[in-house]
């Protein structure tokens, strides 16, 4: 159930409050994480179909050992139809402080939990449940959370023409970011204006103009304007623009992190752009989770190495279809 509440404002507070604001606000799950001990740990999971090259227990694992505490954090796999049983799990067996969720379950939660924060209702995605007194579960999207993070990286000035490269659901995320950043107005790019049209809806819920324009505008480069770039692609996808010129004033937020350098990064990188990787906004959202589940806020650099780490020692890509290879948990 969600609040009757203007998501517009009340994300924009949030974000102005950050992750500092949750730590302040100690719940039923950062209780159970205190109490934790070795014998018997706290329990954390991401969630998702497929999981298992998920940086997310990497990432958590990292952050709980800084911050002392007896948390065990694991990848579980989970169907969309398996959903309804592994949250009546999180509800009913003590230890629980909250999951990570990936696509589609990101969506598929959204009518399963018994409250939802009221940016990620506006943007129609859950990626973090927190489990609270009596097995209530809340659902927030910390998404949002990690490309802000992201953008604040690239670049020190609240972009005026923004634009997002893609249509799917992390391009949401980055709507909502922008409007958090005070962002007017962004473009998207997208190859179905349908899509397009849906992030126009999205926008307006958050109080942003959505423009959509047509794919085939790449084809050339990248068009003058823009002093954001955020793309939201599958691997490859941007491949054809990564053979154009890329303006110096254009920072690039590329949400792939595996391989990295994407082209499109490379192309940047060497034009002299700004640029922030999906890791970065892996980290950053994990971040937002680790204070949502324990109350505690825990340096971002500590879970970027760990994740750092974690990708130089697996010598292959991630297999076709897992989407952890983009800044999702």
């Amino acid at each position: 159930m969600t609040q009757d509440v203007d998501p517009a404002p009340v994300a924009k507070a949030e974000a102005k409050a950050g992750a500092g604001d949750v730590a302040g606000r100690r719940g039923w799950s950062a209780r159970v994480a205190a109490a934790a001990t070795a014998r018997e740990p706290a329990r954390a999971a991401v969630l998702g179909a497929p999981v298992d090259h998920s940086l997310s227990p990497v990432l958590h694992g990292a952050a709980y050992a800084r911050l002392g505490l007896a948390v065990r954090y694991t990848a579980i796999h989970c169907e969309p139809v398996g959903l309804p049983a592994m949250l009546a799990r999180l509800r009913t067996e003590p230890g629980w402080l909250g999951v990570s969720l990936t696509m589609p379950l990101k969506t598929v939660v959204l009518d399963l939990l018994d409250e939802v924060d009221p940016t990620a209702a506006a943007i129609g995605a859950v990626n973090t449940v927190v489990v609270g007194a009596d097995g209530h579960l809340r659902g927030d999207n910390t998404d949002v959370a990690g490309i802000t993070f992201a953008l604040r990286r690239v670049t020190d000035r609240t972009p005026r023409q923004p634009m997002i490269i893609g249509a799917g659901g992390t391009a949401r995320a980055a709507v909502a970011a922008l409007a958090i950043a005070g962002c007017p107005q962004t473009a998207v790019v997208a190859r179905r204006p349908e899509a397009a049209a849906e992030l126009a809806e999205v926008g307006e819920r958050l109080g942003i103009a959505v423009t959509g324009l047509p794919w085939e505008l790449l084809a050339t480069g990248l068009p003058a304007g823009p002093d954001l770039v955020v793309a939201t692609t599958p691997a490859g996808a941007t491949d054809p623009l990564a053979r154009r010129r890329w303006p110096a004033t254009s920072p690039l937020i590329e949400l792939l992190y595996h391989p990295w350098p994407t082209a499109l990064a490379a192309t940047a990188y060497r034009a002299g752009a700004r640029v922030a990787g999906g890791l970065e906004i892996l980290a950053g959202q994990a971040v937002g989770q680790v204070a949502h589940f324990t109350g505690h806020d825990v340096p971002a650099g500590v879970l970027f190495t760990a994740g750092q780490a974690a990708l130089e020692q697996r010598a292959s890509p991630p297999p076709p279809g897992d989407d952890h290879a983009t800044a999702h948990p």
